[in-house]
């Protein structure tokens, strides 16, 4: 199951509104367990991984253990029932880590493999296998879409300086990371200010990762953002969302339109985006997990109504230092105490340590 996990990360982020689920199918013919294929979700989201798997295991699948990270689909679509095509196949065994909350599968795959005379394990590794389905799990559970707040902070505690722009605090292993976490996302979420301050190109850099660059989501309820900006010049080239209110002239909204930017209207309160209700509205058109790189405004709404889901702190080696206006880190000790703190990594002179929120329940 832990290799099915790890090869399920593979397509974060590529199959659309369908999870990235993997299945890996084991033998022991007598001399020691053996893998005869595995699968991982298409990009796009079809075929799934159970087909795949098979198709590679050909007459090996028969009688060989199927290790899947989500519950078997149980529901007829385009294809046929992957707990079905497991049945067809032969498989004596099915285990599994996470149940699919779909109402047409939650449980109706395992009791199809059953009523087959399959032997079914459900639960192994769940919680391992959750953390990577935790897109698809949270639009389910809560019908928004997944948040992962990622926040780089100096030694001296601040994530940056107000008016200098773009403030280099960790080093470049760091700074790929944060580009692989860009591609595992369907979108990277930034404020009007971060684009004002930084200009940033909010893409994915990394080599042979650059066509994995997440849809760029623009907050801008008052349409302050410059046509100039790089993220809306070159809204041709990567999907750009722009969050604008009611209140932006329609003058403006042409121009975005025509530098190629999509825009989304948006709820206001208290002169503010509604969060909760721009998360539901996300989910609605398919994106379904959201990379946070935003300022300390955004970060800190986002923390104060509880819509974190995963926080990933980076902490830089060195301090800002003794600057006019140095901006604070948004996340404190009563915020982390919401969270679990799941692995610290060291990346060069820096660490990175990540955190998931701890449910109720």
């Amino acid at each position: 199951m832990a290799a099915a996990i790890r090869l399920a990360r593979r397509n974060e982020g590529l199959t659309g509104t369908n999870p990235s689920v993997a299945c890996v199918l084991v033998r022991d013919d007598g001399e020691g367990a053996h893998v005869v294929g595995s699968g991982v979700t298409a990009p796009g989201g079809r075929p799934h991984a159970e087909p795949l798997a098979l198709a590679e295991a050909g007459p090996l699948a028969r009688g060989a253990t199927a290790y899947v990270t989500l519950e078997p689909c149980a529901h007829h679509g385009r294809t046929p029932p992957c707990a079905q095509t497991l049945i067809d196949a032969g498989v004596a065994r099915v285990v599994t880590a996470v149940t699919d909350p779909d109402d047409r599968v939650n449980e109706k795959g395992h009791a199809m493999l059953r009523a087959a005379g399959i032997e079914v394990e459900a639960g192994c590794m769940a919680r391992e296998a959750g953390e990577g389905l935790a897109a698809y799990l949270i639009q389910k559970a809560n019908n928004r879409a997944q948040v992962t707040l990622k926040l780089a902070v100096s030694a001296d505690g601040f994530i940056g300086v107000k008016g200098r722009g773009q403030v280099a605090i960790t080093g470049p292993v760091a700074r790929a990371q944060s580009h692989l976490m860009r591609a595992r996302h369907h979108a990277i979420l930034v404020g009007a200010g971060t684009v004002i301050g930084d200009d940033p190109e909010l893409t994915c850099r990394l080599p042979g990762l650059e066509s994995r660059s997440p849809v760029r989501i623009l907050l801008d309820p008052n349409g302050r953002v410059p046509l100039t900006a790089k993220a809306v010049t070159t809204a041709g080239l990567t999907r750009t969302i722009t969050v604008l209110g009611d209140g932006v002239p329609e003058t403006h909204r042409a121009a975005l339109r025509t530098q190629g930017c999509e825009i989304l209207p948006c709820e206001i309160e208290d002169g503010r985006v509604a969060l909760p209700e721009l998360l539901e509205d996300l989910a609605a058109i398919g994106i379904h997990s959201v990379l946070v790189e935003g300022g300390a405004k955004t970060a800190e709404a986002l923390l104060e109504e509880g819509l974190v889901d995963e926080l990933m702190l980076f902490a830089g080696g060195g301090g800002i230092g003794d600057v006019a206006e140095p901006i604070a880190s948004p996340v404190t000790g009563s915020h982390l105490a919401a969270f679990d703190e799941r692995e610290t990594l060291a990346l060069g002179e820096d660490k990175l340590t990540r955190y998931t929120v701890r449910r109720r329940g």
